[in-house]
């Protein structure tokens, strides 16, 4: 990689590894070897680093990427904390809500260095969730490569259940909010099927919008009604409260997987997390003790904490799928609060739909061409495809609370605890003295406990589903 065209001999022991018959050697000095396959480029060249590269190319700032990930982590399954409470106690679902929490923000940041750690080792400017852990295989260990195209597939499965399972939510919510509001003054005039149709009509023309850009003022619209939805929310959970004796510490064990699920559920921003960073003007605030991502995910986890447990104190075993539905139905303040969480999760549902697009659509424009004016225009009737298919999954299962715990055990627990701790074995594990025995011991543990949540949340989401019919 010199200027004689010549490979540099390394000045240090490096650990050698073999991608695609070609060896390579992995190291963190500052002179290394390339491929044929893969330039490992060596910072003091005059080349673009990651945070380089989308400064110049991207333009979210960093208040714009808090708004983003903010509202992609509060939305139904905030609403739903007092129920999920209710699943496993006032003091053991309390404490769930921080640990999940802790843990799901580790895995967070354990993705992100991994992206890095990847990109800097195949020279790319960012790689998305499904290319780290296609990219931690291939240049991983020998045994495990040729399952690099199956890694990628996985996780953009996982990303679409995901990402799809939230708009389904966010469109039966916002149906059963509006309907509760109008049956106030009119009981009983339409069905919930006929809400989903009037909302699923109104979403498609605004499901045009395709650019996360020019979704960020969406998102600051609804972290607004969020904000004053849940201030009014919370002071009517603080009249009168109930001695915290009343409530039970703890509950059955047989329901502790639903509370799993719904929790799990409710960190629902792992997919737009990479999708952020790549997009923000300053990638490197993103990260670190008192960037972007901690300020954000520990303003959703105090709200989680606290409406979980306000919430279930006040209501008790009566707590529904979402609070909106306990408030009472003949004040208008608290009327009010249904339109505007409807509101909120009316405008979140294009940002939930922007992952499932942006990692399907692809793979429809090949097969449709090259012509870049097919590609444009295709992409409107491939959305409206994608809001009556969860139109029709909303139909299907009307009932919040088995669906949003559902898609968390299933799906958001592959995607936020199980997968980032084994792209970080694998990807370590090649780094010459990178992988502790106690980094290893706790990423196994953390893939275990995911593991157990992800079996026994998915097996009694759809045992109470098959209940309901």
């Amino acid at each position: 990689m010199g200027d004689s065209g010549e490979k540099r001999s390394l000045l240090h022991t490096v650990q050698e590894t073999t991608v695609d018959d070609k060896t390579l050697s992995i190291t963190s000095s500052a002179e290394i070897e390339t491929s044929d396959r893969y330039e490992y480029v060596p910072q003091s060249q005059n080349t673009l680093t990651f945070e380089d590269y989308t400064a110049k190319r991207l333009k979210v700032s960093n208040i714009s990427s808090l708004m983003h990930l903010v509202k992609g982590n509060v939305g139904t399954g905030i609403l739903a904390m007092p129920n999920a409470v209710n699943n496993a106690g006032l003091l053991v679902g309390t404490i769930g809500i921080l640990l999940i929490g802790g843990i799901a923000v580790h895995c967070m940041h354990t993705l992100l260095n991994c992206s890095h750690i990847l990109s800097e080792r195949v020279t790319e400017p960012s790689l998305d969730y499904a290319s780290v852990l296609e990219t931690a295989l291939k240049t991983g260990p020998r045994r495990v490569r040729r399952m690099a195209k199956f890694g990628r597939l996985v996780v953009n499965v996982f990303l679409i259940i995901t990402q799809t399972g939230f708009c389904c939510i966010y469109l039966l919510f916002v149906a059963q909010n509006i309907k509760q509001f109008v049956d106030s003054f009119y009981p009983d005039s339409l069905s919930t099927i006929h809400y989903l149709l009037i909302v699923t009509a109104a979403l498609i023309p605004y499901t045009f919008i395709k650019e996360l850009k020019r979704l960020a003022p969406f998102s600051t619209v609804a972290n607004i009604f969020n904000v004053v939805g849940l201030v009014i929310i919370f002071q009517y959970l603080f009249r009168g409260l109930p001695d915290y004796r009343t409530r039970p510490a703890t509950r059955p064990f047989d329901d502790l997987p639903l509370y799993f699920g719904t929790v799990i559920f409710s960190y629902e921003g792992i997919g737009l997390v990479m999708p952020i960073e790549n997009k923000m003007k300053y990638p490197s605030d993103f990260r670190g003790l008192s960037g972007v991502m901690n300020l954000g995910m520990a303003i959703v986890t105090s709200l989680y904490t606290a409406m979980g447990f306000y919430g279930y104190l006040k209501f008790g075993g009566d707590a529904l799928g979402s609070i909106t539905l306990n408030l009472p139905n003949d004040d208008w303040l608290y009327l009010s609060v249904n339109l505007i969480f409807a509101a909120s999760l009316f405008i979140s549902y294009g940002l939930m739909l922007y992952v499932p697009v942006k990692i399907t659509f692809p793979w429809i424009t090949k097969k449709l061409g090259s012509s870049r004016k097919v590609q444009v225009y295709a992409e409107y009737p491939y959305r409206i495809i994608i809001v009556l298919c969860t139109f029709g999954v909303a139909a299907v299962v009307p009932h919040l609370d088995l669906l949003i715990s559902l898609i968390g055990a299933f799906a958001s627990c592959a995607l936020a605890l199980m997968l980032p701790p084994i792209i970080e074995i694998l990807t370590l594990s090649v780094e010459h003295g990178q992988l502790p025995w106690w980094k290893l011991i706790k990423d196994i543990l953390i893939v275990l406990f995911g593991f157990l949540g992800f079996a026994t949340g998915t097996y009694s989401a759809v045992r109470e589903i098959i209940k309901t019919f």
